[in-house]
């Protein structure tokens, strides 16, 4: 396509043109026009009534909030609790005997033989919270975490559960828990999205993880790139001017506010409108966040950019960090590594050796920058792993009792909440449901997760539906 030209704005400004036209004829010209995977997402039919908070400004909340910010460090496939934060002597004692008790598995002939962890344990902190030797890094911030023993979930499939632990319901179509948030909160900065996404694949593949549902799709999550441009296509030719760009932009929202100004009650509309501005204003900031070239050394080298095992993730990591600090609401890093059905010692060891050092990092970086004790950091899957062997050394998948942990704005530090049974399948102290979590993070962001409500079909929706829903209040500082 031929970039667009000032004559061609010139004419198009002069003449009567709709904007269909004007669109069609200057396609090419701008970098921010082809942002359209922002925009162009399938349009759920929105809320009837669109709500009077269809925009990112920032918002007050509920109460005072604990935190201002969340990054949600999300390990798609279920990172194994007995081999990480749950240790069980018990297993080794009666390693390859059969469970004594019935398992629920996937596979109806699975097997029942135990298998114990190949991890070592050790207490660490003032705290004395037992860590496995995989994570080193954590053992070194374990004083700042509360690691919560007791997860449960009522879906053992990825999918469903996957879904389940972003929108609180096991089908698609539904807002996730950053739309949520950012719907509530809007941004601190108005010239980043509310809701950003850190994937470690294409944004395709985490759509169901970053929908706004039927919420305004102007809080669904923005994929990021860690290298290169963040967004495909943000930067303009070369060959456009700055002058020129400018003219495109004026003639282009003219036309879709006149456009607008017919068509009332289309959120989806106003979305793709504010999606232009962003993206005109996000051709400097979102640059300036990816360019890491006037950070430390010795921050640098914290987060691992300078081994290629932590690299990837560590970019990850820091770019969440200069995010957050620029007044992003809610940060998303995505891995899908952690499914370990075989192999479990040597692919359990790799995934926690590519993100152990970079997560450290993060929590010891806000916490010397004074930003931790207003960011809530989560680092959570969508399940855990059994007890008994999958084939030769795997581990299938365990929704009855699992862990996760949480730090920053609002927790306390040095805390372990609830407990698995002897073997570590089941939660038998404290269970913590996935509503009891969703509920927890929005009490700390301010939010009442009962009064945060909008109608949809004719109901009330809200983040923890119909489930009864807890906030943890033992992990509370």
């Amino acid at each position: 396509m031929k970039p667009f030209s000032s004559s061609l704005v010139d004419r198009l400004t002069r003449s009567t043109v709709s904007r269909r036209e004007m669109l069609k004829n200057c396609a090419g010209g701008l970098g921010a026009l082809a942002l359209n995977w922002l925009t162009a997402q399938p349009m759920n039919a929105a809320v009837s009534g669109a709500s009077p908070m269809g925009n990112l400004l920032a918002k007050p909340p509920h109460f005072v909030p604990k935190a201002k910010r969340v990054v949600f460090i999300f390990l798609g496939g279920g990172p194994s609790q007995m081999d990480l934060l749950d240790p069980k002597p018990l297993l080794k004692k009666y390693q390859g005997q059969p469970i004594p008790f019935s398992v629920s598995q996937r596979a109806l002939t699975g097997s029942t033989k135990l298998m114990a962890s190949p991890f070592k344990f050790q207490k660490y902190g003032q705290s004395g919270i037992e860590v496995s030797e995989l994570l080193p890094g954590l053992s070194k911030v374990v004083d700042d975490i509360a690691v919560i023993r007791s997860g449960v979930t009522t879906r053992i499939d990825h999918g469903e559960a996957i879904l389940m632990t972003h929108t609180g319901r096991p089908l698609s179509g539904f807002p996730t828990m950053g739309a949520w948030i950012s719907y509530a909160l809007g941004s601190e900065n108005e010239d980043l999205p509310a809701y950003i996404a850190i994937p470690d694949t294409t944004p395709a593949k985490i759509r169901s993880t970053t929908s706004s549902g039927w919420l305004p799709p102007l809080y669904q999550g923005t994929p990021f790139h860690v290298c290169g441009s963040p967004i495909h296509d943000l930067q303009p030719p070369e060959s456009i001017s700055t002058q020129e760009q400018e003219h495109y932009l004026s003639l282009t929202q003219m036309l879709n506010r006149q456009h607008q100004e017919t068509r009332h009650n289309l959120p989806e509309l106003d979305a793709r409108i504010q999606n232009f501005e962003l993206a005109a204003r996000m051709q400097v900031e979102a640059m300036q966040k990816v360019d890491l070239s006037n950070e430390s050394e010795a921050t640098r080298k914290l987060y691992g950019l300078d081994n290629e095992i932590t690299e990837k993730f560590g970019n990850q990591c820091l770019i969440a960090r200069r995010l957050l600090e620029s007044g992003v609401r809610f940060v998303h890093l995505i891995r899908n590594d952690w499914d370990h059905h075989s192999n479990l010692n040597n692919r359990l060891t790799q995934s926690t050796q590519e993100t152990d050092q970079p997560v450290a990092a993060l929590v010891q970086d806000l916490k010397l920058r004074g930003l931790l004790d207003s960011t809530l950091v989560i680092w959570a899957g969508e399940f855990g792993r059994l007890p008994v062997a999958q084939g030769p050394d795997g581990r299938d998948h365990n929704p009855f009792g699992f862990s996760f942990w949480m730090a920053g704005g609002g927790i306390r530090g040095g805390t372990v909440y609830g407990a698995t049974d002897e073997f570590g399948y089941r939660a038998v102290k404290n269970p913590v449901t996935v509503a009891d979590f969703h509920a927890t993070v929005m009490h700390l962001m301010g939010l009442d997760h009962s009064r945060l409500t909008v109608e949809f079909e004719g109901r009330d929706e809200s983040l923890t539906g119909v489930e009864p829903a807890e906030v943890i209040h033992d992990i509370l500082a």
